[in-house]
């Protein structure tokens, strides 16, 4: 499958957001049940490193970068999401859009990324493994989906060029 990745632009948030519904729907992918809207989306996350994949003017797949906090000893700690369209998954879209954000990360500043994926969502684990993060360890229960308590796994890869 022939695709390029490049910097997400607001226009681009109608796609964005069905493919992250089409996340909500499996029930692995996040602890969201309902999709935000531009201005809720865009404030939760970095200005920087925003990337879509598109094969033909069509969104195949999405990734960026949120602060884990906004204190300065944290400013180049982010964590990750990364979400495919369904139709998509299985064709090496999702490890494009990873590796181009590792990429993005470290020309922005950012030493640690982190992401926190369910551990049945075996796919993802298996994603930010073949690109460098490595499991820090699970977080029991860390909160409810449909009433019913999940793990969530804790991965993450240190920047060789930053912060070394």
């Amino acid at each position: 499958m022939r695709f390029e990745i490049r910097t997400m632009i607001a226009e681009d948030w109608p796609a964005v957001r069905r493919i992250y519904g089409e996340g909500i729907a499996t029930g692995y992918a996040t602890f969201e049940t309902e999709l935000p809207d531009w201005q809720k989306w865009d404030g939760s996350h970095r200005l920087n490193c925003r990337l879509v994949a598109t094969n033909a003017n069509e969104i195949l797949g999405w990734a960026a970068l949120s602060s884990v906090s906004t204190r300065q000893a944290y400013s180049g700690v982010a964590e990750v999401s990364v979400y495919v369209a369904a139709t998509t998954r299985g064709h090496g879209v999702g490890k494009a859009l990873l590796q181009t954000l590792i990429k993005e990360s470290e020309a922005n500043g950012v030493w640690t990324l982190q992401a926190g994926i369910f551990p049945e969502n075996t796919a993802s684990v298996a994603l930010h493994e073949s690109c460098g993060f490595r499991r820090v360890g699970v977080r029991n229960r860390l909160g409810k989906l449909k009433n019913e308590w999940r793990d969530v796994l804790l991965l993450e890869r240190r920047s060789s060029k930053i912060g070394s």
